[in-house]
């Protein structure tokens, strides 16, 4: 199967007028016309996932996050970054990513679908239409009401981490919860006006999670990769029923860091 033909599929999925105009979405190196047998799921592009790739035999690396971000004025393999395009190029290894179209379409409804979230709604509106409302993040009903503590426990069970980050009082009850993957910082207003109790993201500051429950907002902080990590799993089984033909390989799941 071609990498066009395989692209169609992806942006089927998440089409790429939902991408935020600042991202780098789409074919990123690598050629359309290639014959892909084997295609390969990571979050990151790094320098492990590219050499597993190229281990796997991959054809194609399909990513969460761009590897480029800024204008690259020559590929220098003594650059990181180079040097990961040179290794793909080398390995002619077809590299897609899409971000922010998949935080739209795709990434913000399974995250919320782990919590169960009832009656939900678009946390954050990015896209707007004659027909509808889109954007990042989900703000809706948890099963029950709970304890900040309880919600704490619920997080890591349905997103596979091994701690959070937990601002506000244990004790304190929440019903309503907007879910935010990534960075959430930025959005505790938009979770603040959507009249959540309690907001479930990643890479929350100190000043941003003090200043949330100052204003009766608590904050779980599960992680930019501890949520965002979905996306393997998603995009694995999206492919495997979409390209039955087409031999699916992805990066183990761990942790970019660890707690000492």
């Amino acid at each position: 199967m071609k990498c066009c033909e395989i692209i169609e599929k992806l942006e089927a999925l998440s089409p790429t007028a939902y991408a935020e105009e600042w991202d780098n979405i789409g074919l990123l190196a690598g050629r359309r016309d290639k014959e892909v047998e084997t295609i390969y799921i990571a979050l990151d592009a790094t320098d492990e996932v590219i050499a597993d790739a190229a281990a796997c035999r991959a054809d194609m690396l399909l990513t969460h996050h761009p590897l480029i971000f800024k204008k690259l004025g020559r590929i220098d393999a003594e650059d990181f970054i180079g040097r990961r395009i040179y290794r793909l190029i080398r390995n002619d290894i077809s590299y897609y990513a899409m971000h922010t179209n998949f935080d739209v379409m795709g990434m913000a409804d399974a995250a919320a679908d782990e919590l169960s979230l009832a009656d939900r709604r678009v946390l954050s509106v990015t896209f707007e239409d004659d027909i509808s409302k889109e954007g990042c993040g989900r703000v809706g009903r948890l099963a029950r009401r709970m304890s900040v503590s309880d919600c704490a426990q619920l997080v890591k069970e349905r997103f596979r981490v091994p701690n959070v980050r937990v601002f506000g009082e244990p004790g304190d009850i929440v019903e309503t919860a907007a879910v935010m993957p990534g960075s959430g910082g930025d959005y505790i207003k938009d979770a603040l006006a959507a009249g959540a109790d309690v907001m479930i993201t990643g890479d929350v500051s100190h000043h941003e999670g003090i200043d949330a429950v100052a204003q009766g907002l608590a904050i779980i902080d599960a992680g930019h990769y501890g949520i965002e990590k979905l996306f393997i799993g998603y995009m694995e089984e999206y492919l495997k029923r979409e390209l039955p033909r087409v031999r699916i390989c992805k990066a183990d799941i761990r942790e970019p860091f660890i707690v000492i």
